[in-house]
C-alpha cells in the first residue's frame, strides 16, 4: 500500500481540535462508532474507529469524515494497471488521531517516528489503488493545551463507486491495524 507523511504546523495550517463540540468520545465505548453518520455511509470506517479507540491502542480519534476528493492521480495510488478508458471513481476519508497519553507525542521527532512506523507497516501490505497520507498537525486538547496529532487521509480508486468503497474499506482496515498496533519502545526516540 502506498503511504507517506508530512508536517503542517506553521502559519495558517489546520489545527486538530480534539474536544470539538460534536465529539463522540469513542475511548469510553468504541462500539458507538457504528452510530456515527460517517460510519453509516462507509461501514468499514466503524470497524477502523473501534480498532483505533480500543483500550490497547496507543491512539484515539477525535474526528472523521468520508468524502469524494476534488482531484486524484491514479499513479499516486498505485493504480497504474487501471484501464485509462474506464471512468475512475474515488472515495476517501480522513481521521484525526491523537496519542492515548497526552505527553506521548511530546515532540515532532516522536510523532515523525510514529508516522514512519505506520507508513512502514502500510508499505508491507499488498494493497493497490489506495494510499494513506499522514499529516502531522498541531492539536488543541483540553482547553488551551497544545499538543501534536495526525490527520490521516486514506484514499482509494476503482472503476465504479462500489469498487472504490471496497478498496477504501480494505485500506482502512490496514491503516487501523498499523496505527493501533503498539509502538515498539526501542523504535521510538
Amino acid at each position: 500500500m502506498e503511504a507517506d507523511w508530512e508536517i503542517e504546523i506553521g502559519g495558517d495550517a489546520p489545527i486538530i481540535e480534539a474536544h470539538w463540540s460534536g465529539l463522540v468520545d469513542l475511548r469510553v465505548n468504541p462500539e458507538r462508532a457504528r452510530l456515527l453518520p460517517e460510519a453509516q455511509q462507509l461501514p468499514a470506517l466503524s470497524h477502523a474507529l473501534v480498532r483505533l479507540n480500543a483500550p490497547a491502542s496507543p491512539v484515539w480519534t477525535s474526528k472523521c469524515d468520508v468524502f469524494v476528493p476534488d482531484h486524484t492521480d491514479p499513479d499516486e495510488l498505485d493504480a497504474l494497471d487501471a484501464p485509462r478508458t474506464t471512468a475512475i471513481r474515488t472515495l476517501a476519508c480522513y481521521i484525526d488521531i491523537l496519542p492515548r497519553s497526552e505527553d506521548e507525542w511530546s515532540s515532532i521527532k516522536v510523532v515523525e517516528t510514529a508516522c514512519r512506523i505506520i507508513c512502514d507497516r502500510l508499505h508491507s501490505l499488498t494493497a493497490r489503488s489506495c494510499r494513506a497520507d499522514l499529516v502531522i498537525r498541531r492539536a488543541l486538547l483540553a482547553g488551551e493545551v497544545a499538543s501534536l496529532g495526525v490527520t490521516a487521509y486514506i484514499t482509494a480508486v476503482g472503476p465504479n463507486d462500489s469498487s472504490a468503497a471496497k478498496t477504501l474499506s480494505a485500506a482502512l482496515a490496514g491503516f487501523a491495524d498499523a496505527a493501533a498496533a503498539s509502538q515498539a519502545p526501542e523504535s521510538l526516540p
